[in-house]
């Protein structure tokens, strides 16, 4: 047999939106839409959200009643209801791979069958390039490697460590005939006097 719920709980409105108001705007919550009886004796208040791009969401707020106390919030969160817009399940990079190159293996097929022969070696050079790409050519984010030590498409193994000593050699020559014309030069004569 559930818990009987205080009464008190039933009206919070006040309370749980001025828990919203701490991390939303006002203008983002809505009229009063309903509640649900949870466990122990807590209370989901539900209102209305005016989110752009979250149609059929509801802001929630769970409230209870401690022992000798006055009504208190537990969380509050924003849950999708059952006419909310969900994104699709996500699909590992991997499996969406396998799936594409499926596809494109029975698209080669079909038009070999049809008589494409034409188009034939075209799909057989794209199918190439798509069989040679697995899950190891990208990173667990999705994003492809860098080439083999290549930095933003300088190869970096081309440089020579004899070409830079000779740059480096040029440029100590350049600061070392600096600092000779920059030598301050002090008549002897006018400070003995």
């Amino acid at each position: 047999m559930p818990e009987p719920v205080d009464e008190r709980l039933l009206t919070a409105h006040d309370l749980a939106r001025a828990a919203l108001h701490e991390v939303t705007p006002a203008t983002t919550i809505g009229d009063a839409a309903g509640y649900t009886l949870e466990d122990d004796g807590v209370v989901s208040l539900r209102f209305h959200n005016t989110l752009p791009g979250y149609p059929g969401w509801f802001w929630t707020v769970s409230v209870a009643v401690v022992e000798g106390a006055e009504p208190t919030v537990l969380e509050l969160e924003l849950l999708p209801g059952d006419d909310a817009l969900l994104a699709p399940e996500w699909v590992p990079w991997a499996t969406r791979l396998a799936e594409y190159q499926a596809a494109q293996a029975a698209l080669a097929a079909a038009r070999a069958e049809a008589g494409d022969e034409d188009d034939e070696e075209d799909d057989d050079e794209e199918l190439e390039d798509v069989d040679d790409l697995d899950a190891a050519d990208f990173d667990e984010d999705g994003s492809p490697l860098l080439h083999s030590g290549d930095v933003d498409g300088v190869d970096i193994d081309v440089f020579d460590d004899e070409d830079i000593d000779d740059e480096d050699d040029a440029d100590d020559d350049e600061d070392d005939a600096d600092d000779e014309d920059d030598v301050d030069t002090v008549d002897i004569g006018d400070e003995a006097r």
